[in-house]
């Protein structure tokens, strides 16, 4: 087994959050899911894993995801091949929702605990997408006052190697549409580097 597939394995068996899963309105057991592979050269760091997500095993197997590839300008063969694009979230399992049925945030402990033996597997990296304000604030070393809308404008400072974007999720129909920047000159980029680099 090599490294990379031990590290996978030791994911997929991680149980760190058994118990604050438990004590949400899911209470459910941890599932990571894990998708990367060494050759990947685009890196996509999102927040947690949505309900959907957790009961299929795929991430971003939903409308956000929809968007995302959109963006990105792939098919879902290209963005599902690990060996090109590798999907390490700021915790690899659904944290659950609040006892008012909202998202929870990713428990802390996850990227804390496997984030840099994932990064150094991952040397052919080229490109790294954070999408939401928790990537966006490890990442970018953000205080934690930081909005996303003011990081997202900023996305020159640190592209084309770093590019952090809003969430996907149609509930930010409404941001896009305030901020036409987005569409017409973040994206033509976007796309236009990942087709490169793949």
């Amino acid at each position: 087994m090599s490294c990379e597939e031990r590290l996978r394995a030791q994911i997929r068996d991680c149980r760190l959050c058994r118990e604050r899963f438990a004590a949400t309105r899911t209470a459910h057991e941890p599932r990571p899911i894990t998708w990367f592979e060494n050759g990947a050269r685009v890196l996509v760091i999102g927040q947690a894993p949505g309900l959907r997500v957790h009961q299929s095993g795929t991430p971003f197997l939903d409308r956000s995801g929809d968007r995302l590839r959109d963006w990105m300008g792939v098919d879902p063969d290209t963005f599902y091949d690990r060996s090109r694009i590798a999907i390490v979230p700021m915790a690899f399992c659904f944290p659950g929702y609040s006892a008012a049925g909202a998202d929870l945030p990713p428990p802390r402990i996850c990227a804390e605990t496997w984030h840099a033996s994932v990064m150094a597997q991952l040397p052919a990296v080229r490109m790294t997408l954070l999408i939401g304000g928790y990537a966006q604030r490890r990442y970018l070393r953000l205080p934690a006052s930081a909005r996303v809308a003011e990081t997202v404008a900023n996305w020159r400072q640190s592209a084309p190697d770093v590019i952090p974007l809003p969430h996907p999720s149609w509930r930010n129909s409404g941001w896009l549409k305030r901020h036409p920047w987005f569409e017409a000159e973040l994206l033509p980029e976007l796309r236009r580097d990942i087709a490169t680099l793949l």
